[in-house]
């Protein structure tokens, strides 16, 4: 396994197949929106979010905000790394990462995106939980 880190950000190359160019779109979207984070870039971040996420959140310091409260792992962290990702039925795509806070406690996300009308992908979600044996 290669392990490529950006800044604070990490992913496994050998998991990107040859071939596997919209797996290697939408963890590069992740990845504009984690460089976001942690440049407090709103716009930046809110740009990678779906329209149904921007539609929520109407501002992206609005965004910003909501992330910083409630997903402060995504927000800042140690350590970010790209786990399994897999196409869905519905054309979408899920793809899985390890997290690590900036306190050490270690997490699991799962991001789902879809590709917009402009052949784009962006991010309609992140769930986020304690990754198993991880005390709360």
């Amino acid at each position: 396994m290669t392990l490529l880190c950006v800044g604070q950000v990490t992913f496994d190359q050998g998991a990107l197949a040859a071939g596997d160019g919209d797996r290697d779109a939408a963890r590069a979207v992740i990845l504009r929106q984690q460089d976001a984070f942690r440049h407090d870039d709103a716009a930046a971040a809110y740009a990678e979010a779906a329209p149904a996420i921007r539609s929520i959140f109407p501002s992206a310091e609005t965004f910003l905000g909501m992330v910083r409260q409630g997903y402060a792992p995504v927000y800042r962290n140690r350590r970010f790394e790209f786990g399994t990702g897999e196409a869905l039925p519905d054309g979408s795509l899920a793809q899985g990462v390890t997290i690590q806070d900036q306190d050490g406690t270690d997490w699991e996300a799962l991001y789902t995106l879809e590709r917009g009308t402009d052949g784009a992908w962006r991010i309609t979600g992140c769930r986020l939980r304690k990754a198993p044996g991880t005390s709360a």
